[in-house]
C-alpha cells in the first residue's frame, strides 16, 4: 500500500468542480426566499459577497501555489497559524462535510421519492451512499469525471433559463404578471423595498448559497499542474457569479416580479410552467437530485483527503493516509462514508429526518466561516512571515495583507447577521462547544505524540 496522493485532476475536471462548488442547491430552491427578503437589492448583495469571497479564493490560491507541498488548505493553517489552527481547520471542514453530507443524502431520498413514493427514504439514500463510495474507491479521475457531469447539468440549468428569460424580455411577453421587462427590477418599491433590514439579513442567504466554493483547495495535492489550472479556475469565479447567480436573478425578476414570487416555491420552475415547458417541476427536481448527489459525492472527497492531510501532520491515526494501487485514501473514504450511513439510520427511525438536520446545518454553516476567516488569517500571517514567497507569487492577492483585513472583518460582519438572526443565533452560540471539544481532542493528541 502507498501513501501517496496522484494527480489526475485535468483542467476539465478542475473547471467545473470550481463551478460546481460555487453553485449549489440553494439558488435552484432558495432563490425565491432571498428574494422575498430583500428584493431586488439581492442582486447587490451577491456582487458584494462575490467580490469578497472571489478576494478569499485569490489569498487561498496565492498560499497554495506559494509551496508544492501544501495538499490543502489544513497545511497551510497548520504552517502559518500553527499546529492547533492546523488541527482545528482540518477536523472542522470533516465535521461540516458530514454533516452538509447527512443532509444532502437525505436530501437526494427526498428527490427520489418525488417520482418513486413506494421506494422508502432510508433505502434511497443507503444506495446514493453505496455507489458514490464505490465510484469514490476507484479513482480519483472517477470523482472528477462526476463532478464535470454534475455541474455541466447545473450549469446547462441555468444558461436555458437565461436564454428563455431574455427571449422573453425581447418580446416582452406577456405572463399573469404583466409584461416581461427589466424595468420590473426597480418599478416595485425600487431596489430596496423592504430597507436596510431586508438587505443586510439577505447577506447570509447569499453566504450560504456559497458554502463549499472553497472545494477547489481540497483539490491542489491531486491537480496536474496546479500553477496553470488553479488561477484559470479560481479567476472566473467573478463571471460564474455574474452569469449564475445575478444574471439568473435578474431575469427571474424581470419575468416575475419581485414581490409575486412564492418564497416556498423554486423560481426556476415557475419561469419555465410560465413558458409552458412540460415536466418543469420534474426538471428541476432532477437537477436539485444531482445537485445533492453532486454535493455528497464532494463531501466523499474532500473529507477522505482532509483525514489523509491530517494523518499526514500526525493529527489523526496513521491509517487515514494507506492508499490504494490508484492513489485513492482507502480507509478515510470508508471511514467518512460510514459516518454518511448515520443518515441511513436517521431516515429508517425518523421518516422526517430533515428537522434533525436544520440546526445541526446551522452549526456546520458557522464553522465553515469560521475555517474562511482561519484561512484569511493565515495569508495575512503568510505575508509578514514569508514576505519573500509573497514578493515572487504570480498568483499574488490585490491589495496584499490589507486586503486579507478587509475580508477578515466582512466575515465578522456575518458571524454579528448570523447572531441577530433567531433563526441563526443557536448555530453562532452551539458552534464553540465544538471548538473546546477540538481543544481537549487537541490537548490529548500533543500528549500521545509526546509519549511516542
Amino acid at each position: 500500500m502507498a501513501d501517496q496522493l496522484k494527480r489526475e485532476l485535468s483542467n476539465r475536471h478542475i473547471q467545473l468542480i470550481a463551478i460546481g462548488g460555487a453553485i449549489g442547491t440553494g439558488l435552484f430552491l432558495g432563490a425565491g426566499q432571498s428574494i422575498h427578503l430583500a428584493g431586488p437589492s439581492i442582486l447587490l448583495t451577491y456582487i458584494i459577497v462575490g467580490f469578497a469571497l472571489f478576494m478569499f479564493m485569490r489569498a487561498m490560491g496565492e498560499m497554495l501555489l506559494s509551496d508544492t507541498k501544501f495538499n490543502s488548505f489544513a497545511d497551510i493553517t497548520n504552517e502559518y497559524v500553527g499546529s492547533l489552527a492546523g488541527f482545528i481547520t482540518g477536523w472542522t471542514y470533516w465535521l461540516t462535510w458530514i454533516i452538509s453530507g447527512m443532509a444532502e443524502v437525505t436530501a437526494v431520498a427526498k428527490y427520489v421519492s418525488f417520482w418513486f413514493p413506494q421506494i422508502p427514504n432510508w433505502l434511497s439514500a443507503f444506495l446514493c451512499v453505496l455507489l458514490l463510495m464505490y465510484f469514490n474507491l476507484l479513482s480519483t479521475r472517477l470523482f472528477g469525471e462526476l463532478e464535470f457531469w454534475f455541474a455541466l447539468i447545473k450549469v446547462g440549468t441555468i444558461i436555458a433559463l437565461i436564454i428563455v428569460g431574455l427571449a422573453m424580455v425581447i418580446m416582452a411577453y406577456q405572463t399573469p404578471y404583466g409584461t416581461s421587462s427589466f424595468s420590473n427590477i426597480y418599478a416595485h418599491g425600487g431596489l430596496f423595498p423592504n430597507g436596510a433590514a431586508g438587505f443586510f439579513m439577505s447577506f447570509q442567504m447569499a453566504i450560504f448559497s456559497f458554502l463549499g466554493i472553497e472545494m477547489i483547495g481540497i483539490t491542489a495535492g491531486e491537480t496536474k499542474n496546479p500553477h496553470k489550472t488553479l488561477p484559470k479556475a479560481i479567476n472566473s469565479v467573478p463571471f460564474r457569479i455574474l452569469l449564475f447567480y445575478i444574471g439568473a436573478i435578474a431575469i427571474i425578476i424581470s419575468i416575475v416580479p419581485w414581490n409575486k414570487l412564492d418564497p416556498e416555491d423554486s423560481p426556476f420552475v415557475k419561469l419555465f410552467a410560465l413558458v409552458g415547458i412540460p415536466f418543469a417541476a420534474g426538471i428541476i427536481n432532477f437537477v436539485v437530485l444531482t445537485a445533492a448527489a453532486s454535493a455528497c459525492n464532494s463531501g466523499i472527497f474532500a473529507n477522505s483527503r482532509t483525514l489523509f492531510g491530517l494523518a499526514d501532520r500526525q493529527q489523526a491515526p496513521p491509517s487515514f493516509q494507506v492508499t490504494n494501487k490508484k492513489g485513492v485514501p482507502i480507509t478515510a473514504i470508508l471511514i467518512t462514508s460510514s459516518f454518511l450511513f448515520i443518515a441511513v439510520l436517521l431516515n429508517y427511525f425518523i421518516p422526517n429526518a430533515t428537522t434533525v438536520f436544520v440546526y445541526i446545518s446551522t452549526v456546520s454553516t458557522v464553522l465553515n466561516i469560521f475555517l474562511w476567516t482561519l484561512i484569511t488569517i493565515a495569508y495575512y500571517r503568510y505575508t509578514k512571515q514569508r514576505p519573500d514567497l509573497h514578493e515572487r507569487s504570480n498568483f499574488k492577492l490585490p491589495g496584499g495583507s490589507k486586503m486579507a483585513v478587509c475580508i477578515i472583518v466582512f466575515f465578522i460582519f456575518i458571524f454579528g447577521i448570523l447572531l441577530v438572526n433567531p433563526e441563526t443565533r443557536i448555530g453562532v452560540l452551539l458552534a464553540p462547544l465544538w471548538l473546546i471539544v477540538l481543544a481537549l481532542m487537541y490537548r490529548q493528541y500533543k500528549k500521545h505524540t509526546r509519549q511516542r
